[in-house]
C-alpha cells in the first residue's frame, strides 16, 4: 500500500562529523518518490517538532544540501530531551496535524526509543505512519550494528591526534594523559591504539569503561612503561570506573552534576585529567605529566573526515527512506560487516535497538586491563578510511663521537 504524506526528518542528541551526510541522503532519495508531498525537517530535533519548527526541505538546492552533507554537526539543530509517552504524544498530534506519514530520526540508543514510542503511538491511533530510526554515534554503542556512523570520523581525529601526542612526548619525554569521551562503552579511546605504528610509540596505556580501574594498578602500570621507554602516554575513557560501577570523576566532586537523562556529568571539566597527573606527580614522582580532555572537537572537527564513514553515512540515509518509501516498513537501519571490509544494510526491530548500549567485547581488550588487543585493530582500521597517514621517523645512521666516547 502507498501511502501519501509529508515526510520529516530530525536530528538527535550528539553532533558527528558526517551526520548531515544521512540528513541529506534521506532528503535527496525521499524526493525521488512521488507519493511524498513534501520533505520537512524539524530544528532542533524532537522539541523543533513539538513546537512546530520546520524547514521545508522540499525548496532546498540540491547543491546546497550537498554542501552541508560535507559540514560537520547537526545542520538541523539538535537537543537533548529524552521524550517520556506524553511528550511522543504531543509529538505524534504534531505529525498527525501536518500530515506527516514518514518520519525519520538520526541519532542513539534514545533516538531509536523515540521512535518506538512514536510509532507505537501511530499504531493505537490507527494512523499510517513509517517511522524509522537512523543510526549515529560517535560512541560506537549501538546494538546488532557492527559500526555505527559517526565512529570512523571520530576514531580518525582520536588517532590522527594520538600520533601528534607521540611526537611531541617522544621529543620532550614525560607523561601524557588524554581523557576521551565515553560514558559505557570505550571504543573511542581504544582507537587511539591506531595511532601506534613503531615499537615504542604511544598510546602505551588504554584504559576503557567496560574494565574496572583501580588506581594502585594504574600507578604500576605507568611506572614500568616510564622505566621502559622514560616516557608514557595513555589515553583514558572519560567513563572508567571503580569496582562498584562507580565513575573515578565521581569522587573528585562535592557537589556531583548531572545531565537531563540523569546521568553524572563526565564531559565539560578537566578535573578527571588533573587527579590521575597528582597521583602519578605524587606516587611516581615524575615532574613532567601533562593532561588534556579532548571535549567537542571529537565530535564536529571540520576536515578530519573517513570516506568511509561519510559514504556510510549516507547510504543508512539513503536505505530509510527506501524501506519505508518502497517496502512501507518500520525499524532501525543496521550496518553489518560482510567481509574483509564490506558492509550491508538492513532494516532490525526497533526493540532489538531502543534503549540499549553495546560495549566493547571481551576479546577486544587485553588479559591486563590496560591496552586493546589485535582482534581490535583488526576491527577498527578500515573504519578510518583510505586516506589516513602515519608518521615516520629518521633512520639515517648516527656519526661516530669523536670528543665524549
Amino acid at each position: 500500500m502507498t501511502i501519501e504524506g509529508k515526510v520529516l526528518i530530525a536530528q538527535g542528541g550528539g553532533p558527528t562529523a558526517v551526520i548531515n551526510q544521512s540528513l541529506v541522503g534521506a532528503v535527496l532519495e525521499a524526493r525521488k518518490f512521488t507519493q511524498v508531498t513534501k520533505v520537512y525537517g524539524a530544528i532542533n530535533g524532537v522539541h523543533g517538532i513539538i513546537n512546530e519548527n520546520f524547514y521545508d526541505l522540499s525548496r532546498e538546492t540540491t547543491h546546497n544540501l550537498e554542501q552541508v552533507a560535507m559540514t560537520p554537526s547537526s545542520a538541523l539543530l539538535s537537543t537533548r530531551d529524552k521524550p517520556d509517552e506524553k511528550y511522543c504524544r504531543e509529538i505524534f498530534t504534531v505529525l498527525k496535524g501536518h500530515d506527516i506519514r514518514y518520519f525519520f530520526y538520526v541519532g542513539g540508543n534514545d533516538s531509536a526509543d523515540t521512535v518506538r514510542i512514536v510509532n507505537q503511538q501511530a499504531k493505537i491511533a490507527n494512523y499510517d505512519l513509517r517511522a524509522i530510526h537512523i543510526p549515529k554515534t560517535i560512541d560506537n554503542d549501538l546494538m546488532i550494528n557492527d559500526h555505527t556512523p559517526g565512529y570512523g570520523s571520530a576514531a580518525k581525529y582520536i588517532t590522527n591526534a594520538f600520533i601528534g601526542v607521540n611526537l611531541d612526548n617522544r621529543a620532550l619525554p614525560g607523561v601524557y594523559i588524554g581523557v576521551v569521551m565515553g560514558r559505557h562503552a570505550g571504543f573511542l579511546a581504544a582507537s587511539a591504539a591506531l595511532a601506534k605504528k613503531y615499537e615504542d610509540d604511544g598510546p602505551h596505556l588504554i584504559y576503557l569503561p567496560e574494565k574496572v580501574f583501580k588506581i594502585d594498578k594504574f600507578l604500576i602500570d605507568v611506572k614500568n612503561v616510564y622505566e621502559k621507554y622514560g616516557r608514557c602516554v595513555i589515553a583514558v575513557s572519560e567513563g572508567i570506573a571503580d569496582e562498584n560501577g562507580v565513575p573515578i570523576i565521581a569522587s573528585l566532586m562535592e557537589k556531583i552534576e548531572k545531565d537531563a537523562h540523569g546521568n553524572i556529568q563526565l564531559s565539560g571539566t578537566g578535573a578527571l585529567g588533573d587527579l590521575l597527573c597528582k597521583y602519578i606527580r605524587n606516587k611516581l614522582n615524575i615532574s613532567r605529566v601533562r593532561s588534556d580532555t579532548f571535549g567537542y572537537p571529537q565530535r564536529s572537527f571540520m576536515g578530519c573526515y573517513s570516506d568511509v564513514d561519510m559514504n556510510e553515512a549516507r547510504e543508512v540515509g539513503e536505505k530509510a527512506a527506501q524501506f519505508a518509501l518502497w517496502d512501507n516498513v518500520d525499524g532501525s537501519i543496521t550496518i553489518h560487516r560482510t567481509g574483509h571490509y564490506s558492509v550491508d544494510y538492513r532494516l532490525t526491530s526497533i526493540e532489538q535497538v531502543a534503549g540499549k548500549t553495546k560495549v566493547m567485547p571481551d576479546d577486544f581488550i587485553n588479559k591486563e586491563c590496560n591496552n586493546v588487543t589485535d582482534a581490535f585493530l583488526s576491527y577498527a582500521r578500515p573504519l578510518l578510511g583510505s586516506d589516513m597517514h602515519y608518521a615516520h621517523r629518521l633512520r639515517a645512521i648516527r656519526v661516530p663521537k669523536i670528543l665524549n666516547k
